[in-house]
């Protein structure tokens, strides 16, 4: 199987890219994001204090997470519920960057099924710490990342389009914020990685550069 690692910083377009480049390519397409939004709403719903690290390890154990695949590609299911729209709010959002997605047993819980993912097809998977933790023999990893006004930008539109307000320069504090906390607290960008910075790019042309590299790496194994 070939797998494909996509590591960024939030806003950087890691799904949408990494979608688009999974249909180009034959690939199947995992989001990893969405397991932790899903962890995130689980916790949220059953009024865990996020702050407390071993109380949300402890409700762990009941949280049931997976992944189907539809024509419109990947849901994610909490308890077989389909909660692939509800898991993109800006409260889950804030939830999964500033707590979740940084508690140690959360990062444990969901790394087995990523993995297991990525033996049963060619993947193309993004999100965080793929390339150095989940995927670490991945036969290519990017490094997709942009400005952080860019990133704001992107997230601003989003938002607006979903029918939430969003303030550009609030929105430009929480991706400054998330930054600093992935830089404190998760993995290193791989030293295999290639990173593609997509400031000033059409999202085509991202598209085009990741679909090119794959297919260079993959001529040569």
């Amino acid at each position: 199987m070939f797998a494909i690692a996509i590591d960024g910083p939030a806003g950087a377009g890691k799904s949408s890219v990494a979608k688009a480049a999974a249909t180009a390519l034959g690939f199947t397409y995992v989001d990893t994001g969405a397991l932790y939004r899903t962890i995130a709403l689980y916790m949220l719903e059953a009024g865990a204090n996020l702050e407390d690290s071993q109380a949300v390890a402890a409700l762990l154990p009941q949280v049931e997470v997976s992944i189907r695949y539809s024509p419109q590609g990947q849901r994610t299911l909490l308890g077989g519920r389909d909660v692939s729209e509800e898991i993109r709010t800006q409260q889950v959002s804030m939830a999964t960057s500033r707590w979740v997605s940084h508690i140690p047993a959360v990062r444990a819980f969901l790394l087995d099924l990523q993995r297991e993912l990525a033996k049963r097809a060619n993947v193309v998977m993004d999100g965080r710490d793929i390339g150095s933790v989940i995927l670490p023999d991945a036969q290519l990893k990017i490094f997709l990342t942009a400005s952080p006004e860019e990133r704001a930008a992107r997230r601003t539109k989003q938002l607006e389009a979903a029918g939430e307000p969003a303030d550009f320069n609030q929105v430009l504090r929480e991706v400054i914020q998330r930054d600093r906390q992935d830089q404190e607290q998760l993995g290193v960008i791989p030293p295999d990685a290639v990173t593609v910075d997509t400031t000033g790019m059409g999202f085509d042309q991202v598209v085009d550069r990741l679909t090119s590299l794959a297919r260079e790496r993959m001529g040569t194994f």
